[in-house]
Formats: structure tokens, C-alpha cells, sequence
């Protein structure tokens, strides 16, 4: 079988990724701000400064709102090695943070530690025979890395880059011929908008956005990271995609193992999340382990259910990494967590074939006592039985907490006899009460069927 395939191609929800040069004074940190409280949409900015605490300046000052400012994280850098910014996005990352602004890039360029200073410290390594020509390779793995930590952020990044002028000499003519990022040459097509600015006037001079082809614009902010949201948002949200998917009532242990594993290829196990029932929030993982504890427990518990199909349940569950994912389950009157391990096991236990009971008039006998079935009439409800009716009063629509009475009552209609609890069942009175369950769970409309069928009960014993 080819490992190499091909899978269809959605158009996700991205993030931006906009790089705003100029020279000192231009407004290049002010309009980071102000694009970056749109881009937020509410959430947390991250700025990590290596101008020696410039973008401070543009703080709120508490208790004097009337000056305005920019509420964010602040984190000052002066050592502008690779490895620094790598840790500053992971902390971001930890951090929860919307956007990260990097007030300046350049100097992870041409500052304190940074890649032209570490060719110089390779160059002059005593292992270093070939000067700065070889010195370059191990910095150009670290560029990357940084790269790559920076690119691969899972909130909106922006950047700020110093520039400078340039010139060429000809003979002893020396020529101004235009300005000069202070980063590396192309450097700027690691982004989808570059802006350049001058005396607070922004220019785009590269763009994946068609809108914004050209677009010069007095003190961009607000308006000009809207075009950028409403350029993103033409896409699917993926953590919304997998939340509705998880959320379906056809939700099969096929598609939830599927979702599970895009959830981990791309790396949106920890993604925040609401819980599309209670509202509280929670993550992708544990809501995903969840609906697999729903799915696996609603198998167990349907009538069709073998030996077989259990024993090869639970060798897919062992492949899969997954016996060891816990479910809280109702037992008595208390709630109990089991792996799911445990319940299949219990519902293959209880599954299993037993010996071929002898004829009856075959039975040996010893004076008037003949042997006993493996499973007495009169023995009392198993751990499986137990299991299986949560599973089972959940189908028909009495699976809340807070529903233990209705289910006693319900219980005791069928039966035939009032319990307190569900412990006091015999075998055989919960093998009946999971028939009648499980009847009315595969029905159109279990929960309707099953209480007007309840009702019907109470109704003919008030009459007798």
C-alpha cells in the first residue's frame, strides 16, 4: 500500500502574518497596536520588545483613560538570540495569546545574539577552517527554527522591521539608490502582508490579499486589519468543523477515531473549546474522549452486541491506544469511573458462552435436588447488568443524574415490584428491565414511545 496520499483540500481558517517596515519614527509599533486589537477580536496581545521598552509608551495609564493606550502583554528581549525568540512563542503559545507582535524582528537579525553575530562567534570557532562561509550553516538551521516557531504560531503574528538607507558606489561615486530592510534579503515573503511606513503613511507593497493590491493608507489600524479578517474568514474554522462533527447524534466509532486523529496531526489537541452541551469550556481532547466514551458505551449496550464483536472491540480499542480512556458511570447511587477498557471486558464476560446445560430429565440428581443452572433465576443483578442500564435509560431519554426517581419508578412498573434501588434487582428482574429498554431505545421516538408505555402501566395498576 502507498504511504503518500492524497486528501481533499479545504480552505482553513489562517491567521495573519504582516510585517511592517520603516525607519525609526515612521509608526511602525503604534500601527502593530492598533491592527492588532482588531485582529484580537477581544482576545490577549503579546508584544516582545528589543526597543529597550519603547512599545510601553503606548500602555494605558491607569486611571487616566482620557490618554488611550493599548492594553498587552509585555515582554522585554535585549538578547536578541534565535533560541530567545523560539521560548518568547512557546510562552506566548502557554500564554493563550491572540496576536504576537515582535517589536523588532531586525534585531533578531543584526542585534545583541543575533544571526549575524552568531556567524561571527562560528567563524571564529578554532573547528572552523572555512571563516564565515561555513560558520553559516549551523546559523542558517537556527534561522529556520525561529522561522518556523514563528510561522507556525497559532494566533496572528506581526512584526516590525528597521530599515535603512542604501547605496551603491561606482568607481569613487557613491549613490543613494533607495532604502534597505535591516533583515534578510527576501526576508519579507515569509509574509502575506508587507507594509511599508513613512511618516505614519502605510503602503503595501506585497499582499496575498486583492483588496489591499496598492493600498496606501494615513495611520493604518482598525480598518486595515478588518479587510485582513474578512479575507480570513472566507474559509472553515477547523476547530469548528471537528466541535459540530464530534456534537452529531449519527456520531459512529469510525468518524470519532477519524476526528481524533486530524486532531492530532494538526496539533489542536489542547485547542480551547465550549462544550456544545453545558457551554463550559473545555478542550478538543477531552471533549473528543468523551464522545468516544458515548459512542463505545452505546455499542455495549445495544442487543445486537456479541462475544465476538466485543472481543474484536476491545483488540481495536488495545491498537488504538484508547482501553485506558475513562468514563464515569452510574452504579447504584453513586457515579463510578471506569477505563473503557473495563466495560468492554464486563460486557464480553457477560457475553460469553457458557457450558451446553444437560436435558432436564438428564440432569444428575442426588435424592431430590438436581444440579443448578450456571445463572440462578434468583441471583442479583450484575456489575454488566448495571452498566448497561445507564447506557440503556440514557436511549430513552431518563440517562440525567437528577432523573434517579423516574427511572426507580419506571423500573418498578416493569418489574412488577417497587425497589429503592437498583441493587435490590434480581438477574433475571434486570435482564427484563434491559429487554424493555433496549426494545424502546432503537424506536423512532424512544423517549415518547417509552413514557407513554410507562404511563400505560402506572395507569392499569391504579385500576386494578
Amino acid at each position: 500500500m502507498n504511504a503518500f496520499s492524497f486528501a481533499p483540500a479545504t480552505r482553513e481558517t489562517a491567521k495573519a502574518r504582516i510585517a511592517l517596515q520603516g525607519p525609526g519614527g515612521s509608526g511602525k509599533t503604534k500601527t502593530a497596536l492598533r491592527m492588532a486589537e482588531r485582529l484580537a477580536d477581544g482576545g490577549s496581545i503579546g508584544v516582545v520588545d528589543t526597543e529597550r521598552g519603547s512599545a510601553k509608551k503606548y500602555a494605558v495609564v491607569p486611571g487616566r483613560p482620557d490618554l488611550g493606550g493599548h492594553e498587552f502583554g509585555h515582554m522585554p528581549m535585549a538578547f536578541c538570540s534565535p533560541e530567545n525568540l523560539i521560548a518568547a512563542v512557546r510562552a506566548a503559545e502557554e500564554a493563550r495569546i491572540a496576536v504576537l507582535v515582535i517589536d523588532s524582528w531586525s534585531h533578531f537579525w543584526a542585534g545583541k545574539g543575533g544571526l549575524l553575530a552568531r556567524v561571527e562567534e562560528e567563524s571564529q570557532k578554532s573547528t572552523n577552517r572555512g571563516g564565515k562561509f561555513t560558520a553559516w550553516a549551523p546559523v542558517n538551521d537556527l534561522e529556520q527554527d525561529m522561522l518556523d516557531a514563528l510561522l507556525n504560531f497559532p494566533g496572528h503574528v506581526l512584526v516590525t522591521m528597521r530599515t535603512k538607507n542604501d547605496y551603491s558606489m561606482e568607481g569613487k561615486t557613491v549613490t543613494k539608490v533607495g532604502v534597505k530592510t535591516v533583515q534578510r534579503e527576501g526576508s519579507e515573503y515569509e509574509f502575506d502582508v508587507v507594509i511599508d511606513m513613512i511618516a505614519g503613511t502605510g503602503t503595501v507593497t506585497k499582499t496575498r490579499y486583492e483588496p489591499l493590491y496598492n493600498a496606501s493608507v494615513h495611520h493604518p489600524g482598525e480598518d486595515f486589519a478588518e479587510v485582513i479578517l474578512e479575507q480570513l474568514g472566507q474559509g472553515v474554522d477547523p476547530i469548528a468543523v471537528i466541535v459540530d462533527a464530534a456534537a452529531a447524534d449519527s456520531l459512529t466509532l469510525d468518524a470519532v477515531l477519524q476526528l481524533s486523529a486530524d486532531t492530532a496531526r494538526r496539533n489542536l489537541r489542547q485547542a480551547g473549546v465550549l462544550h456544545p452541551e453545558s457551554g463550559e469550556p473545555t478542550t478538543l481532547d477531552v471533549l473528543l474522549r468523551e464522545r468516544l466514551g458515548d459512542v463505545v458505551t452505546g455499542l455495549l449496550a445495544d442487543e445486537s452486541m456479541t462475544y465476538d464483536r466485543a472481543i474484536e472491540l476491545h483488540r481495536r480499542a488495545e491498537a488504538g491506544g484508547w482501553l485506558g480512556v475513562e468514563r464515569m458511570v452510574e452504579e447504584g447511587r453513586d457515579l463510578v469511573m471506569f477505563t473503557l477498557g473495563d466495560l468492554i471486558k464486563a460486557r464480553g464476560t457477560a457475553l460469553k458462552p457458557g457450558p451446553q446445560k444437560a436435558p432436564e430429565d438428564s440432569n444428575p440428581s442426588i435424592g431430590n435436588a438436581t444440579a443448578q443452572p450456571s445463572t440462578p433465576s434468583t441471583g442479583v443483578v450484575t456489575a454488566p447488568q448495571m452498566r448497561m442500564m445507564h447506557a440503556c435509560f440514557a436511549k430513552v431519554g431518563l440517562g440525567a443524574k437528577d432523573q434517579r426517581e423516574e427511572r426507580l419508578r419506571a423500573t418498578g412498573l416493569i418489574i412488577g415490584r417497587q425497589v429503592a434501588t437498583a441493587n435490590e434487582l434480581t438477574f433475571d428482574e434486570a435482564a427484563t428491565l434491559l429487554d424493555t429498554l433496549s426494545s424502546f431505545g432503537e424506536r423512532e421516538h424512544p423517549a415518547d414511545e417509552f413514557a407513554a408505555m410507562v404511563q400505560g402501566l402506572a395507569d392499569q395498576l391504579a385500576t386494578t
